[in-house]
């Protein structure tokens, strides 16, 4: 027969039971504990000390050494900056309790701060620690005076020490303005690859305004002049300058400078109008300076939360320039109200152009029209816009491979392609230019090649229509081999504005171009 198991027990054996129990007991305490704890990363501003959920804390950067400024922006709003691919706008949290604070230094910190896909950079002193809190130890506060960016409060130490509490959502949406979600990078990416593989990109006219650089997509702006006589109009004021006659069409012309609030316009030859189409009508707005053309995808636009900014709509996004100046890129159909548009485009048109028409200046329909690109080699040139990708500043320090012929000035890298420039001057024999201030390089894009070509400097872009274009006369060709006019085949008659004398621009033939310029090489 089987004897019956006997249990052993001794003290030592009831005192690790116990002991183990015991931990169990704790530790499901804690469990219990730590699940209504949060975590909290702490930062200092002006000697307070304040704390936001650690869930929101993206990363902490140093001050941003360019800072792309935003018109119309509340004063809390110091602008925006670029961080691996997102515009991100900064904002002084000092201003907020107080406008009159200071502006942000170089040597203080930014909390980057990804609240529900929007991310905002936070101007802070120092950085604090991280803190797991308690539910006993938080307070929810609410504030008569409209600090809506708190939430409440963290009380440690025994009521010795007290933190403000920040709330991200509160951030994002100061002064109730609708946010701007940002693009993931995967998003971005995929689209960017979806353009590379159509090779279809887009253009954009870059100009400045009040030190600040803007960007317009092509297909919004018409065409771009020079500043001409503008007739006074019963509409002047803050934002009209007064209107025009183009070509049979009474244009009113806007103060760009102006209804940004960035002072007044810096006058001078640098001056432009842009023409740009809202809708079925026309305006004029007048800018600084146009700087030049660049390609884009839809994709570099970064989504730019607007914080606060009046006449949001205006600002498509942050186009980044590595080479340069961050231009914001605008939203050419929302930058007026429907109302302003009545004004200044229907308002001059019912007003004034009976007198126009009165004056003979009204045009009849003269069919397609093209948009060209008018610059100065010597002499006045035009070529067709489609056949120019880019414009790019004039830059002595490029590589010169050994054995190139003299009308190669070298070899360029933009935009990770290189790029072959060539001196039109030296290629045709043409006495040297004595400056180089408002030199351009013209990209052009022949094939799978792009070449560069120096030009003296960019005047203004025309839309003229076809019925513009002349053969090239003859005495335009005899001036010898040393003109560049022997491979021109075409002029423009440029109509002038007011009624002057007509300017006339030979017409730039790329085909021959490549044909002069492949002879040099083989030669």
């Amino acid at each position: 027969m089987n004897a019956s198991p006997q249990l052993i027990s001794s003290p030592e054996v009831q005192a690790a039971v116990a002991a183990r129990a015991q931990a169990i007991a704790l530790g499901a305490r804690a469990l219990q504990e730590a699940a209504g704890m949060e975590l909290f990363g702490t930062f200092y501003l002006g000697g307070q000390e304040f704390a936001i959920d650690a869930d929101c804390i993206r990363e902490v950067v140093r001050s941003p050494y360019r800072i792309t400024p935003i018109p119309l922006s509340p004063p809390y709003l110091e602008g925006i900056f670029t961080l691996r691919g997102v515009a991100i706008p900064m904002v002084n949290l000092a201003r907020i309790f107080d406008p009159q604070a200071p502006a942000s230094s170089s040597e203080q910190r930014v909390a980057i701060i990804d609240h529900e896909d929007v991310q905002v950079g936070l101007v802070f002193d120092m950085t604090g620690e991280v803190l797991r809190v308690a539910p006993e130890q938080r307070s929810t506060l609410r504030y008569e005076g409209g600090q809506a960016v708190i939430k409440g409060a963290i009380t440690l130490d025994g009521g010795e020490r007290m933190l403000q509490v920040l709330d991200p959502a509160a951030l994002i949406r100061i002064d109730n303005v609708p946010q701007v979600r940002s693009l993931s990078n995967a998003t971005r990416n995929a689209e960017r690859q979806r353009f590379l593989r159509q090779a279809q990109g887009h253009k954009c006219i870059a100009f400045r305004v009040g030190g600040m650089h803007f960007a317009l997509a092509m297909e919004a702006v018409q065409e771009i002049i020079r500043v001409p006589e503008l007739n006074e109009s019963v509409m002047l004021g803050k934002l009209c300058k007064g209107w025009f006659n183009l070509r049979g069409a009474p244009v009113g012309v806007v103060d760009f400078a102006a209804l940004l609030q960035a002072g007044s316009g810096q006058a001078g030859e640098d001056q432009r109008v842009l023409i740009v189409r809202v809708g079925d009508d026309r305006l004029g707005l007048l800018v600084d300076s146009v700087d030049d053309i660049r390609p884009y995808f839809d994709s570099d636009i970064l989504p730019i939360p607007m914080l606060g900014t009046r006449r949001a709509g205006m600002f498509r996004g942050c186009l980044p320039d590595p080479d340069g100046a961050d231009a914001i890129f605008l939203a050419h159909a929302q930058i007026f109200s429907d109302a302003e548009v009545s004004e200044i485009c229907s308002g001059h048109r019912r007003l004034y152009q009976d007198q126009v028409k009165a004056a003979g200046q009204a045009s009849s329909a003269v069919g397609r029209r093209q948009v060209y690109l008018a610059f100065s080699l010597d002499t006045g040139w035009a070529t067709d816009i489609k056949q120019v990708r880019e414009i790019v500043p004039f830059a002595e320090n490029v590589t010169r491979p050994p054995g190139m012929p003299e009308c190669v000035h070298g070899m360029m890298q933009l935009r990770q392609q290189m790029v072959c420039v060539i001196d039109l001057r030296r290629l045709y024999g043409m006495p040297a230019s004595s400056g180089t201030t408002e030199r351009r390089i013209l990209v052009l894009e022949h094939g799978d090649e792009r070449y560069g070509i120096i030009v003296d400097h960019v005047d203004t872009i025309l839309s003229l229509p076809d019925s513009q274009r002349r053969p090239s006369p003859q005495l335009l060709k005899l001036n010898g081999p040393q003109d560049m006019r022997r491979d021109a085949g075409e002029v423009l008659e440029v109509p002038a504005e007011g009624g002057g004398d007509t300017k006339v621009l030979t017409l730039f033939d790329k085909a021959r171009f490549i044909e002069t310029l492949r002879a040099q090489l083989q030669a």
